[in-house]
């Protein structure tokens, strides 16, 4: 097993130790490292960045051709992690003697220990893990502190700010990958894409708080009934027809595909998306439709076909719904000189 100490208190201290242990190439660009690594012992990368607030985050997406033991240190302060597993499954202790609590792909851990007590992450060796942790609290509130978002995440948590070992696993979350997703899939650089990382990461933060609020409701706990199988069904039935609205997908063919029921198919997609199978099928293709009006030469007929409806005039309807505007106004106000026939 290899052994990996890092200090959270400074990003640059953590990316300095994490190319120590795993070699690779750091890159720095307005606060954001990267550490882009590929030899025999560590494949893949791992980014990181300070905000506001006392707020800063470290995203993994590795693989180990060993067992990792990561040791994280704070001995100047109590941080709370929030860890979200996309993908793969770790575990965590207090200490190297501490108790292991495994948490899994689509779960939260919210994480803390008393002063100088260590927090320990195992990773395990040949699987891919994406890991998003996001640390709040690097260092100590004091009275001019007490309103700061970092002394509020505390005050959530513990009462009279009495800081102790302490470990939440929450049930499986689909909304939080789907925002990491989109935390990811930002291209902008500069100051533009710290800004909207920051933004992103902070609505993350917000659901992972409320993930535990909701857990500790029995009546959540009851609605919460998929397996982490059926979760991950979900998830790729989605990422397909995001990627193909124009399919013909129907609840059979999902059910089919899937092999989940079509009570559970709609739950799942409830859960994720706060829409029925039929309406998220209906949005993804308005979605698409409204990339064809902006990049394609197709006029709007052309445009309903290729989308997989039927009717131009229902289509008309649900697209001003989402758009405030009819297809043909939304063409011609991008540009005046279309044909929107």
């Amino acid at each position: 097993m290899k052994i990996v100490t890092i200090n959270t208190e400074k990003t640059q201290n953590i990316f300095e130790e994490l190319n120590a242990n795993f070699g690779g190439k750091v890159t720095f660009d307005l606060d954001e490292y990267t550490l882009e690594t590929n030899n025999s012992f560590a494949k893949g990368s791992i980014i990181g960045a300070s905000f506001n607030d006392n707020i800063s985050y470290v995203q993994f997406d590795m693989t180990f051709s060993v067992d990792v033991r990561m040791d994280i240190l704070n001995s100047k302060s109590s941080p709370i992690y929030f860890a979200y597993c996309s993908k793969g499954n770790l575990s965590h202790s207090f200490g190297v003697t501490g108790e292991e609590r495994c948490f899994k792909t689509f779960q939260t851990a919210i994480v803390t220990s008393k002063e100088k007590q260590d927090n320990v992450l195992f990773f395990e060796k040949g699987k891919n893990t994406q890991l998003t942790l996001i640390i709040v609290g690097t260092q100590n509130a004091d009275q001019n502190q007490k309103h700061s978002l970092n002394q509020k995440v505390k005050d959530t948590f513990f009462e009279n700010n009495a800081v102790q070992d302490f470990f939440y696993v929450g049930s499986y979350n689909l909304k939080i990958a789907e925002k990491i997703e989109q935390l990811n899939a930002i291209t902008q650089t500069g100051i533009v894409r710290n800004l909207l990382k920051e933004g992103i990461l902070r609505i993350i933060l917000a659901m992972e708080i409320q993930q535990h609020t909701d857990d500790l409701s029995i009546s959540a706990k009851d609605t919460n009934c998929l397996t982490l199988r059926e979760m991950e069904e979900i998830k790729e039935l989605s990422e397909a027809i995001k990627a193909n609205p124009e399919e013909a997908f129907t609840i059979k063919s999902l059910s089919k595909k899937s092999g989940l029921s079509p009570n559970k198919l709609q739950e799942g997609f409830k859960m994720i998306h706060n829409r029925t199978v039929n309406d998220y099928i209906t949005h993804m293709r308005v979605l698409k439709a409204e990339i064809l009006i902006r990049t394609s030469d197709l006029n709007i007929s052309e445009i309903v076909y290729c989308i997989g409806f039927t009717s131009r005039s229902y289509f008309s309807k649900i697209f001003k719904q989402k758009f405030n505007c009819s297809p043909k106004e939304y063409k011609f106000n991008l540009n005046p000189l279309a044909i929107t026939a």
